[in-house]
Parts: C-alpha cells; structure tokens; sequence
C-alpha cells in the first residue's frame, strides 16, 4: 500500500458517493479523513438535508458490519450494549450483544436520548470495548461512529456533554446544497419516497478490513515537519489563552488534529502534510470541543467566528 493506492481509493469512494448524495462533497470528504484517521464523526445539519442517507451510503462502501440506532428518550443502555440473560437451559447466563456490537455505527438523532444512555458510547468510542458484568469485549479495530442530530430542536432532546463531544475526531455541518446540486438531487433521487437504498442505487464495496488498515497504518506514517507540529500546538494552545472562551482545545485535540491533517495530505496523494491541511480542518476538529464565554455570545460571537480569528492570528510556518 502507497500513497498512490491510497488516493486512488479515496478518489473512487468521494466519486462514487457524490453521486448519490449530491451537494455534500464537504461532508463526503471529512467522513473518507476520519476514517483514515480511526476517528468518529458527528454529522449536524437540518432535517432532510441526507444526513443518514450519508452515513448510509458511506457504510455501504465498505466491506465493513453496519448497525443502525435510532435514538428515542426511551432508550436504554442495554438496548445499545446489550446484556446477560439467564438460559435456563443451560444454567448459565448467556450474552445477547447489542448493535454497539458491528463496526459501523450508525446512532441517529443521537441527541434524543438521556445521557445515561448517551455515555453507553463512552468506552466504546475512546477504547473500542465495552464493559458488560465485569466482562470486556472488544470491537475490534474497525469500530466507528458516525452520529447524527438535528441543531433546531430542542423540545425532548439532550445535548451531548462535553465529555462526549470530545470522543468526535471531527463535527461536520450538513448544509444546504447549491441551486444546480439540488436540481439533480430531484432527478435523482425524486421519484421516490423515504430514505433510498444505497446498494439499489449502485453503490459497491471499495475496501476491505484489511485494506482499511493498510490505509491507516501509511497514513499514520506520514511526516509531520517540527514547524508544522508546532503551527498544531500553537493554534490549539491559543484557543485557551482567547478571551472570548472559557474552555479551549485540550491536548487530545492536538493529537487529532495531527491525526486528521495526515489524512487529509493522504487524500491528496501527499506524503506530508502542509499548513493548508490543518487551515481547513481547524474548524471541524476544534469547534465542538471549545466552549464560548458567556459574554462573547452576547456579543453575537460564535466558536466559529473566534477560531477563525485565531488561524488568522497564530503565524504560519513557511
């Protein structure tokens, strides 16, 4: 595996998958950087802008386990893990595993459910197992999320802790696509109604385990120069010296940062990666992981606003 069989997956994979969910090549391009990057993905947007159609059609290209949760407020921990049940048969009590149990996870509309069973990802996402009666089960290296919420509503709805947010490599917002996109989204995918079915619509299987972790191990071989590894540090340490946050990047921010500037110098056929890389991921690494003064919000602020700021104001490496 080299780095031009690594661009020529991605490329195939980005083609193939904005063809059937059209005007999201931003979105596309940031779940193809996690998964290079073994990180999760929490994908906003409003509703009906093919958030799960996305994350869907992004599974299907990989020869990978999909499960798909839908989040309610009646949820439980269980119902995700799941649990030990007694077999009378057998006298002894057997584990009937959740859908945390496959390598795609699919947890839509994350943010209706309680927190209790919001933190049933904790473990999994930062470590891959889970813990179920003293027992640890891994997930194996494979193992990814791609979550979903809606940012309008509020009524029924819990937002993710910080604790959590920090789990995500990346938060992607899902907007609104052009004039043209959306023409061709309605012949596309218009005469139809409910989400469609990615492998009807010709979707195929670009990569393996196997392959993936090939990826992954050239991407993490990569070569971060000292100045750009400083140019990292130094934008991450400036978000907690801004005074218009309370809470800024924490060290696991810099280490994913790095991590996803690697990815995106793979899928551009680089065997370095150069400030541009980390310039563009600086908003979808960091945004949901720094929390805005109370003052700054008033003020009509935002955490995007102010890393734009900072990226303005750190220096550049030459």
């Amino acid at each position: 595996m080299d780095i031009a069989d690594v661009r020529s997956l991605a490329e195939q994979m980005e083609s193939r998958i904005g063809e059937l969910v059209v005007g999201q090549e931003r979105a596309v391009r940031l779940l193809l950087v996690a998964l290079l990057a073994e990180g999760h993905v929490l994908l906003e947007g409003m509703p009906g802008t093919a958030k799960t159609l996305l994350a869907r059609t992004f599974a299907s290209g990989l020869a990978l386990d999909f499960e798909r949760i839908q989040f309610t407020p009646d949820l439980m921990p269980g119902d995700v893990l799941g649990t030990n049940i007694f077999d009378f048969r057998t006298n002894a009590f057997v584990l009937t595993r959740g859908p945390i149990f496959t390598q795609v996870l699919l947890a839509d509309e994350i943010n209706r459910t309680p927190p209790k069973t919001q933190a049933a990802l904790l473990q999994a996402m930062q470590e891959r197992c889970v813990t179920l009666d003293g027992e640890t089960h891994d997930l194996g290296p494979g193992f990814m999320v791609v979550a979903t919420q809606n940012p309008i509503e509020h009524e029924g709805t819990y937002p993710l802790p910080e604790a959590q947010l920090d789990r995500f490599l990346l938060k992607v917002h899902v907007g609104y696509p052009e004039r043209e996109a959306e023409r061709r989204m309605v012949r596309l995918h218009g005469h139809r109604a409910g989400t469609p079915d990615p492998a009807a619509l010709g979707m195929r299987t670009f990569a393996s385990l196997d392959t993936l972790l090939a990826v992954r191990a050239h991407v993490a071989s990569l070569r971060l120069s000292d100045d750009l590894l400083d140019y990292v540090v130094d934008v991450c340490r400036a978000t907690r010296e801004h005074p218009a946050l309370t809470a800024g990047a924490s060290p696991r921010a810099v280490v994913m940062l790095c991590l996803a500037a690697r990815a995106a110098a793979a899928l551009d056929g680089r065997e370095y990666a150069v400030p541009d890389d980390v310039q563009a991921l600086v908003q979808p690494v960091l945004e949901h992981r720094i929390v805005l003064a109370p003052g700054a919000e008033l003020e009509g602020q935002s955490a995007r606003d102010v890393l734009e700021q900072i990226v303005a104001q750190v220096p550049v490496p030459r």
